[in-house]
């Protein structure tokens, strides 16, 4: 611990709950369970600073991702800057593996504060490079990750049985995790090595007095009603859905089937949910099963595609959709998904080509003029309510900043509107540029109409979907033939829309987009469409080939400007008075884009609870800013039952914890080992005859290659007191005993490795230099211990698929006839090779770390006697008839070479291999290749 840890600190926790936890994380260790958008990186920070003021002190971060150390870098600099701290030295990243090993030798011995990944610590902490004892403590982030497997859990156990006056504590937001399983939160106490949670949710008495006491924000809720086609496409999702789950649910009576539901099926994790569950099982699951749980995934996409695409977009999604569910050549129509036979399913397409146009779309017309609207459409281009409705509240806004001005405020007149992923930024931009612009040729009745619309925008996108429909059959034609071999997968697909960087005329606010550079990284699961199926891959990556190149540039000839007027806009600052930010949810990296804007104004396009909470802190926490938030929904939506929900599940998984803490005993860690019972665990029972227990010298050692520190393996054989050496091994993956090298492989990487021979030379390697090589195939855990499911990497059950899908069982086989040495080890389970790797070292001598690593590099050295003969040689004796591997080993040290072989006496070969395989020998040689050849009558 610090030597000053009492010393004061300058905070920057304004509100009191915020104050309590840090008191008690100082005072002692424990978890930290905390609702999301409570300011949990501030309260990290600040916990930081104070141990980082002291100086000298080595304190290390774990679980933190890119924009978590970025966010944590910059506050602790405000920090040093602030409370002008000379010891302070900020945050250093230790997160790539092409850091040497004496810089970070030397960055350790310097102190500090580290944020390391866990491969690169776990590492350091077994190679000796950094001593536990020398770590002042660690603080975790993320601790609903720790589970028993992870390297995470790895690295306290480590910790704690060689440090036990370090501090530890432990962050989350996200209490569900937390309510998963039998005594979920003692076991994750356990593997924390923690026993005091602390739980702060909404309705803890401090958080709600911090955030209710004070002047609340000013918040609007508006409920927006959807279009009657949006809601006869959302009910017929909905229809589809709950189908789909009774589907599933007289497939698989066996099976827990509580959380089966439609309200659980509009959440992320829906579909995986119920794979873990099917896992163990899914071999024996219909191919019909397979195929609705994929169509759960594609339900619930298209139910996200109806709120978030316009109705054009959103059309071509569809038409995508349809496309990719055809069936193949050679197949029948049963194979297609269920809910396609459904008249729920025709409801969602034709309302959907409905929303965008009425009349039949002939081939010709696209093929004559595909950049106009043909005569035989009628464009219906319907709009979202939200677009209005934004218009209207922006309109508000202009007029309440006019009228009522609030002079004695620190914060800006700025404008931010949150969104849901990047995708709704684009679209949100795109609208505000150009609603005041009218389309071409628009009636004389049109132009009198002030009101903002989104005409402009939706009749450009029409002439762009007629011009991408053009070359569509063609791509569905040619679908199945050039993609018959991709792999069932799931892929993103984004509908690309136009773009225009020129603001509106009429207007004096400027728009910035939400793709700006502060905005950081796009999140993974927003702003794309993920669809099941190789159809839908390929369908993606054509489709956005088949993008226009003239889009941008006939985008910005139809707005008609000339781009060198006004010049000096583009040089002048930016007045934050008059500014748009449009912005997506990034978690913890909202409350940086609140403090840097410091908005007047926030619309929620769309409903976030986290985003609320940070609102809620933000405004407690600034009482001389003023803060009115427009919180914009469809009212009977998806959006609003996620909402609702999510509130809802958070709310009960606190109560769950702090009922299971009111009745969870203490948790005891059993990382230190007293030193008698370290004793009995290297005594030796396995002593035949009754002989007397035998204690080895030093504990069982395991060397282990630095690259399976991504597996689970190496935790777990350190937690069965085995001692585990990283190495960077050119061999194998681990080395038991001086003879005993294995290479481990998951089904996943025995299939890779198959299909690029890198186990060919790996098992040649292993047999030149190890007496008993072994090939471990490791299965995971939580699913089936047979091959059976892998079988859907090779595409669907068609009768060209099948011909073509390589044969995973025959592969093996053949790789035993070509390396009869090679050992295979089957193991159902990390938990279950651990036990296997004991068994093995049982009565064995201890590897040597040094010698495993020159392996392979030193030519000299070799594992016996007979590597360092030719290895065809060896190959062609054990392909004469009637030859063992005893003969080839006495015949490669007796003889010199084939020839010699071939030209030796019968008794010759009994003599050195026995009468029976001597005699074969003998005969194979000498047998007359003219004896057996039928010559024809002439």
């Amino acid at each position: 611990m610090p030597s000053d840890e009492n010393a004061p600190v300058k905070l920057s926790l304004p509100l009191e709950f915020q104050q309590d936890i840090f008191k008690e994380l100082r005072e002692e260790d424990e978890l930290v369970l905390i609702a999301r958008g409570l300011g949990l990186l501030r309260i990290v920070t600040n916990l930081l600073h104070s141990y980082d003021a002291a100086g000298n002190n080595l304190i290390l971060l774990i679980g933190a991702d890119d924009r978590e150390n970025v966010w944590i870098g910059e506050a602790l600099a405000e920090h040093a800057a602030v409370s002008q701290a000379p010891k302070a030295r900020g945050l250093s990243l230790v997160n790539t593996d092409l850091m040497s090993v004496g810089t970070r030798e030397k960055l350790y011995a310097q102190g500090g504060l580290f944020s390391i990944t866990s491969r690169i610590l776990i590492v350091d902490f077994l190679s000796g490079l950094m001593n536990p004892e020398t770590v002042a403590g660690v603080v975790v982030l993320h601790a609903e990750r720790v589970v028993a497997t992870s390297l995470e859990a790895f690295i306290l156990r480590i910790y704690r049985q060689k440090n036990k006056a370090g501090f530890l504590k432990a962050f989350s937001d996200a209490p569900e995790p937390f309510t998963m399983g039998y005594s979920p939160l003692s076991n994750m106490m356990k593997n924390l090595f923690l026993q005091k949670p602390s739980l702060y949710p909404r309705f803890h008495v401090s958080v709600a007095k911090s955030l209710e006491g004070r002047k609340k924000a000013e918040v609007i809720e508006l409920e927006i009603p959807m279009t009657e086609p949006m809601r006869d496409i959302q009910n017929a999702v909905l229809e589809c859905v709950e189908v789909s789950i009774s589907e599933l649910r007289k497939s698989n009576a066996g099976i827990e089937m509580e959380d089966w539901t439609v309200d659980s099926a509009l959440h992320k994790n829906f579909d995986t949910m119920i794979r873990r569950q099917l896992d163990p099982v899914w071999h024996r699951t219909s191919f019909k099963t397979r195929q609705v749980v994929r169509d759960l995934t594609l339900l619930r996409t298209i139910l996200h595609a109806l709120l978030t695409y316009d109705a054009v977009d959103f059309n071509k999604y569809l038409d995508t959709v349809l496309a990719a569910s055809q069936p193949p050549p050679g197949s029948t129509k049963q194979n297609q998904s269920p809910w396609l036979f459904l008249d729920a399913a025709d409801t969602i397409f034709t309302t959907a080509k409905r929303r965008v146009y009425t009349g039949k779309l002939a081939n010709a017309d696209i093929q004559n003029n595909p950049k106009a609207v043909p005569d035989s459409l009628e464009p219906v281009l319907e709009e979202f309510p939200k677009w209005t409705q934004l218009a209207e509240i922006l309109e508000e806004i202009e007029q309440d900043a006019y009228l009522n001005p609030i002079l004695q405020d620190s914060s800006n007149g700025s404008i931010l509107i949150m969104c849901g992923d990047q995708g709704t930024c684009r679209q949100l931009r795109e609208f505000l540029q150009t609603m005041y612009v009218r389309p071409e040729g628009a009636d004389e009745e049109d132009d009198d109409e002030k009101g903002p619309s989104a005409k402009f925008m939706m009749r450009r996108k029409l002439r762009n979907y007629l011009f991408w429909k053009r070359d569509f059959s063609k791509v569905s034609a040619g679908l199945f033939s050039e993609n018959e071999k991709a792999i069932n997968g799931s892929t993103e697909q984004r509908v690309q829309s136009g773009k225009s960087n020129r603001a509106p005329p009429n207007k004096r606010r400027r728009v910035r987009g939400g793709g700006a550079a502060g905005s950081g990284p796009p999140r993974s699961e927003t702003g794309a469409i993920r669809t099941a199926g190789d159809r839908d891959a390929h369908i993606a990556s054509l489709m956005r080939e088949l993008q226009p190149t003239e889009t941008e540039a006939m985008q910005k000839t139809e707005i008609g400007y000339d781009p060198l007027d006004n010049m000096e806009d583009y040089y002048e600052l930016f007045d934050m008075n008059e500014l748009i930010i449009i912005h997506p949810y990034e978690g913890d990296m909202d409350e940086h884009v609140l403090e840097e804007t410091k908005p007047r104004y926030v619309i929620m396009y769309e409903p976030d609870a986290a985003f609320i909470r940070r609102i809620e802190v933000y405004r407690s926490s600034h009482t001389d800013r003023t803060v009115k938030v427009f919180f914009m929904y469809y009212g009977g939506s998806v959006e609003e039952q996620r909402y609702l929900s999510a509130v809802r599940r958070e709310k009960d998984a606190f109560t769950r914890l702090i009922r299971e803490r009111g009745n969870m005993a203490i948790t005891l860690t059993s990382a230190a080992l007293d030193p008698q019972e370290s004793f009995l665990r290297t005594i030796n029972t396995r002593i035949a005859g009754g002989g007397r227990l035998a204690a080895t010298a030093q504990p069982p050692r395991v060397v282990v290659d630095v690259r399976e520190f991504r597996s689970s393996l190496p935790s777990l054989l350190h937690g069965r007191s085995i001692v585990v050496v990283p190495c960077m091994l050119t061999v194998g993956d681990y080395v038991l005993t001086p003879q005993i090298c294995i290479e481990r492989k998951s089904v996943r990487d025995l299939i890779g490795s198959f299909a690029n021979g890198r186990l060919f030379n790996q098992a040649e390697a292993m047999l030149e230099h190890y007496k008993y090589p072994m090939l471990l195939i490791e299965f995971d855990q939580n699913k089936s211990f047979t091959l059976e499911p892998f079988s859907d990497l090779y595409g669907p059950q068609t009768t060209a698929g099948l011909a073509a899908a390589p044969d995973l069982q025959a592969k093996i086989v053949m790789l035993t006839l070509a390396f009869p040495r090679l050992k295979i080890i089957w193991s159902s389970s990390p938990y279950q090779t651990a036990e296997i790797f004991e068994e093995l070292k049982k009565q064995q001598e201890e590897p040597d770390p040094l010698k495993a690593v020159q392996i392979g590099l030193d030519p000299s050295m070799m594992g016996d006697e007979m590597r360092t003969f030719n290895q065809v040689s060896q190959d062609m004796l054990r392909a004469i008839p009637g030859m063992n591997e005893k003969a080839v080993v006495t015949l490669t040290l007796e003889v010199e070479n084939i020839i010699e072989l071939a030209n030796m006496e019968e008794h010759e070969l009994r003599t050195l291999v026995g009468t029976e395989v001597g005699r074969s020998i003998y005969r194979f040689f000498n047998r007359s290749v003219y004896e057996d050849v039928s010559l024809p009558t002439l």
